[in-house]
């Protein structure tokens, strides 16, 4: 979870660059505008609710917005929400896998992450590429949490979900533009964990493809965060200051219920 989170405010800056995206993987990884968006605080929210035993993800959506009403809400989620609708919008977007990484860390088996991560999509987004996005990244996440390698948790991805993961990332930088939904967004996010050899690696990897660089490097950094066991220190720390007290600490009430370092 803390992966996810501090994927969103690396790539915060390197969101909305236009003709001038971020291609390289040598980047300051925080700088003074660093900060989290919706990306955190959806992320936030579901793990509130799976620490709360609520499966109303509706409402926690909506209280989600209200406290945060400017923190880079995607345009379809932000109607939602501002007009209180409990109905989804049938959306592909890829705000279903953005916040759906605590599924994966606090899930007991990978049936029950598939389960529990489409219920967290299909509030909203309950279009069936917006349900495999989440599903996919939370049971990458529950895959790497307990143990499984790299070729085992691209194998599963592709042979469940249909995604191809066989381009790399040299391949698809110089093309990729800038696409919220889940199918331009999940499978290049994966990429950029897999060729990666550490945390910090796999953001950097994700934020170098450019498009929508907070998206990618918490979906990314959500999968590395389960696969290294940790978020070095140095991130972390960073992270954390950049989270006010509400978030701040449900993240550590997360982290403490299902020991998540």
């Amino acid at each position: 979870m803390l992966g996810a989170i501090a994927g969103d405010i690396i790539g915060s800056v390197h969101e909305f660059r236009g003709d001038r995206p971020t291609k390289t993987t040598d980047f300051e990884l925080f700088v003074p505008d660093s900060t989290f968006t919706d990306d955190s605080v959806l992320t936030v929210a579901i793990a509130r609710c799976l620490l709360d035993g609520d499966t109303d993800y509706v409402s926690a959506f909506h209280r989600a917005f209200a406290a945060y009403p400017r923190c880079g809400w995607g345009g379809m989620f932000a109607r939602w929400a501002g007009a209180g609708r409990r109905d989804p919008y049938h959306s592909f977007g890829n705000g279903a896998a953005m916040r759906v990484s605590p599924v994966g860390f606090a899930s007991d088996s990978l049936e029950e992450t598939l389960r529990v991560a489409r219920a967290t999509a299909e509030v909203t987004h309950d279009h069936p590429e917006g349900i495999k996005g989440a599903q996919a990244t939370a049971a990458a996440v529950f895959l790497a949490r307990t143990g499984q390698g790299r070729a085992a948790i691209r194998d599963f991805v592709t042979g469940t979900f249909g995604y191809d993961l066989t381009r790399t990332l040299d391949e698809i930088r110089p093309d990729y533009r800038f696409d919220e939904t889940c199918q331009g967004t999940v499978p290049q996010a994966i990429t950029a964990f897999l060729e990666a050899t550490s945390y910090e690696g796999a953001v950097r990897n994700a934020v170098s493809l450019g498009g929508d660089a907070d998206t990618l490097a918490a979906i990314a950094g959500g999968i590395a965060h389960a696969f290294h066991g940790a978020v070095p220190a140095k991130v972390a720390e960073q992270a954390l200051a950049r989270l006010d007290d509400r978030l701040r600490a449900v993240w550590r009430d997360f982290a403490a219920r299902y020991g998540v370092s």
